[in-house]
């Protein structure tokens, strides 16, 4: 395919395209530059915001199925790759900051970033403004160039390990942060925030599971052509080791975060039992001097120290005698 020659037939639509949502970059050096068209060798970076007829002309255009692009925008798409004649496509998963702040949402979320190999180009297209592309935008990933396709995606793929494993090293800060909170005071809003961390536990648990699956299946496969390249080999052995680490690490976390919520709902169920126990014992003992008010509030004749002088202060004397006997009888019986 003569890039350049499909470019001048659809220059409008495309260049329409490239200022809403389509950037080039090629290495120059030891720099990142954006280039104002599409060249040989470039990458080519699709970002949101997009608009319904943007996607079927950049298909149309770089002669990919519509299908790479849009499978790459759905949020719920499984980590996989396809081939096809025009190309291939990689889906991975990536963590990603969530925008809805809402108590039950969780903190991060995962999206899939779409890596789309063709002749001469590689292209990467995501839903959300995505932290690992900005990585490589920024150049801030060493030996990284556009045109070794092998490598980018590799490197790629390391990049978005590491994006994990940071994000799991914030959730658990904050998990810390919550339980010292809990530890004065029990409230719901901390217990909403831990949830929120376990929810996105669960988004990592079940991304990185299935980016793990998707590099064994492309090492055994020899998707990317490397099984003669030492280096790239070997850098798909430690992104695959990486990988099962920030796994381990995210089950690590979920269980004890699991293990720390059924200790807070012990906790909290015991000191409601405690408040309980102690609101019966004082009901109880101002039941006392209310039960002796009730019977002498009573309108009949002959009742004890109704005729004597000074009675209404000895039944006030005998109903806090009496209260301070049951009070003592409860604070006796109450374990230490």
């Amino acid at each position: 395919m003569n890039i350049g020659i499909v470019l001048k037939s659809n220059c409008s639509p495309l260049w329409n395209i490239r200022r809403a949502m389509i950037q080039y970059y090629q290495k120059k050096g030891e720099k990142i530059r954006e280039l104002n068209a599409l060249t040989a060798g470039c990458w080519i970076c699709v970002s949101p915001p997009y608009s319904p007829d943007e996607l079927p002309n950049l298909a149309s255009t770089l002669d990919i199925p519509l299908d790479f692009l849009t499978d790459s925008l759905d949020t719920d798409e499984r980590s996989r790759y396809e081939k096809e004649e025009e190309g291939k496509l990689i889906l991975l998963n990536t963590p990603i900051l969530n925008e809805n702040e809402k108590d039950s949402e969780a903190y991060y979320i995962t999206v899939p970033i779409g890596i789309i190999l063709m002749a001469e180009n590689i292209l990467t297209i995501t839903a959300a403004d995505n932290p690992v592309v900005k990585v490589f935008i920024e150049n801030r990933v060493k030996n990284f160039d556009p045109h070794d396709h092998p490598r980018f995606v590799l490197q790629l793929f390391e990049q978005v390990v590491f994006r994990f494993l940071a994000c799991l090293k914030k959730l658990n800060l904050k998990r810390n942060l919550i339980e010292q909170e809990l530890y004065s005071s029990s409230k719901s809003s901390e217990l909403k925030q831990l949830l929120r961390i376990e929810k996105s536990l669960v988004y990592f648990v079940n991304s990185l599971s299935s980016n793990e699956l998707l590099k064994m299946k492309m090492k055994r496969t020899d998707f990317l052509a490397i099984r003669d390249v030492e280096d790239l080999t070997d850098l798909l052995e430690d992104v695959i080791i990486d990988n099962s680490q920030a796994l381990e690490m995210a089950n690590v976390h979920t269980n004890i975060l699991n293990g720390a919520m059924e200790a807070y709902a012990s906790i909290i169920s015991n000191n409601l039992n405690f408040v309980i126990q102690r609101l019966t014992m004082i009901t109880l003992i101002l039941m006392v001097p209310t039960l002796v008010a009730s019977y002498y509030g009573m309108n009949v004749k002959n009742l004890p120290l109704s005729q004597t002088e000074g009675g209404f202060y000895y039944v006030v004397l005998i109903s806090i005698i009496l209260t301070l006997i049951l009070a003592w009888f409860f604070l006796r019986r109450q374990p230490h």
